[in-house]
């Protein structure tokens, strides 16, 4: 018997479409598709497509079941739990994986660069990310259907631009077979276009048109790290004449970079306006309880638990890089595997000290906040004690000015001359340069705040 929760699901569905729960693109990706398989005592199994929703009932697990569950006890007056079974399993209990476990085996062969481990289905979906993660969606599910092109995926280092567009290079891989998917990092667009354009003088006059053949016959082009194409004047040429035939061709694009387009001086503003002419889409750094969720997500599949305070300590004091995050992880699952099992909080300090950086064993200097702005800003420290003027090195430059007069008690000619001999007013420009733009400039506020937070995680 289905009891009256199958009876009464329009009414819960309803309900949950009118509270502010999730948002409406979230409601009809993940929650309206839902049906109500059967009630098992004060258990609800709902029923997932896997042809539909395959990728995505993890998400559904972590971060909606909860609502679910308020949804039906407001409607009913009876508190359930509830559970997901794919509509596939009901009536055929039978291993269907054989399709799916070959065209696996096909990706890995044919696309040796996508990683196993990234896919939408281990994707945790949170406010910091969700626009970005259903946007991705709606591209792989509807590749053709240019719903969003070029879609164009933005943030700092770290937080999940790769993880996205291998998921949607993989799920359209996987589930629409017949259509030709080229993933490509921004520098290895480089590298093949100085390759074609030598070899093209040198040995092989058709070299760059045969490169030009492979990035155009293509149905999706997903080019991750855009940044290092800007500025290389012939790559740059080179890619937007793809970019522009492609979208002439009604071919389905995927950006991704570590800065809006607005933000990328040396781009021409006519291709600044192609690209947000689509769907430009930011990801914001993992709040703690995505950290949490992220942490608990892999430790699922670890046969070496860790116990909750170590997860605690991760999760507080990793809050802008999920590769950090993931790195501090699978050390500790490491040391406890290999060396001590019940571990005290300043040995998993200790373990992580050169990963998670601590207010009580470490002074505030100039030389630490360079390091911490220059890994931010994935340039090398030496750029920063350079002269370089280019403006993806100036800015943070100005930032280590700005931050070493906030955060230490050095004058501005100690803070010059520790930045290679930097003359007092050069300081004091560069300082009062970021001062003046984080009035206005939310993002590069935003930013800074994320670095104080590295330089000093303990200080809240």
């Amino acid at each position: 018997m289905i009891s009256d929760v199958k009876s009464k699901w329009n009414d819960i569905i309803a309900y949950i479409d009118s509270q502010d729960f999730v948002s409406g693109p979230v409601f009809r990706t993940f929650i309206k598709p839902l049906e109500v398989y059967k009630e098992e005592g004060d258990t609800v199994i709902l029923s997932v497509d896997k042809e539909k929703q395959n990728a995505v009932l993890g998400v559904i697990k972590n971060n909606y079941t909860s609502f679910i569950e308020v949804a039906i006890e407001e409607v009913l007056g009876k508190r359930y739990s509830v559970d997901f079974i794919y509509k596939q399993d009901i009536t055929v209990q039978v291993d269907n994986s054989s399709d799916s476990s070959d065209r696996s085996s096909i990706i890995k062969a044919q696309y040796p660069f996508l990683s196993s481990g990234n896919s939408f289905d281990n994707f945790v979906a949170s406010d910091n990310n969700l626009m970005a993660y259903s946007a991705s969606l709606a591209v792989a599910e509807s590749p053709t259907s240019q719903v969003y092109n070029p879609l164009f995926l933005y943030s700092s280092p770290g937080l999940g631009k790769t993880h996205l567009m291998h998921s949607i290079a993989r799920h359209i891989i996987m589930n629409n077979p017949e259509l030709k998917v080229l993933y490509v990092t921004g520098e290895d667009f480089t590298n093949q276009v100085v390759e074609a354009i030598r070899n093209n003088k040198e040995k092989d006059s058709t070299a760059t048109a045969n490169l030009r053949s492979k990035f155009r016959d293509v149905d999706v082009l997903l080019i991750d790290d855009i940044q290092y194409i800007i500025g290389k004047e012939a790559t740059q040429v080179e890619f937007f004449n793809t970019f522009n035939y492609l979208s002439d061709q009604n071919k389905q694009i995927v950006i991704s970079s570590d800065k809006p387009p607005k933000d990328m001086k040396e781009l021409d503003n006519r291709y600044k306006s192609r690209f947000v002419s689509g769907l430009p889409i930011d990801i914001q750094p993992p709040s703690y309880e995505t950290n949490i969720a992220i942490l608990r997500n892999i430790q699922e599949k670890q046969s070496v638990k860790l116990e909750e305070f170590v997860l605690d300590y991760i999760a507080k004091n990793i809050n802008d890089n999920i590769r950090d995050l993931i790195g501090a992880h699978n050390k500790m699952v490491f040391v406890v595997s290999h060396f001590k099992k019940d571990l005290t909080l300043s040995e998993v300090e200790e373990a992580l000290s050169d990963i998670i950086v601590s207010n009580k064993s470490n002074e505030i200097t100039v030389e630490y906040i360079v390091k911490v702005v220059a890994d931010h800003y994935n340039i090398s420290e030496e750029d920063i004690y350079s002269n370089k003027r280019t403006e993806y090195i100036a800015r943070p430059r100005h930032i280590v000015m700005y931050l070493s007069g906030l955060l230490t008690d050095l004058s501005t000619t100690n803070i010059g001359k520790i930045l290679g001999n930097k003359t007092h007013g050069t300081v004091i420009n560069g300082r009062d340069k970021i001062r003046e733009l984080i009035k206005t400039d939310e993002k590069l506020k935003n930013e800074i705040d994320i670095i104080i937070k590295k330089i000093n995680p303990n200080n809240n």
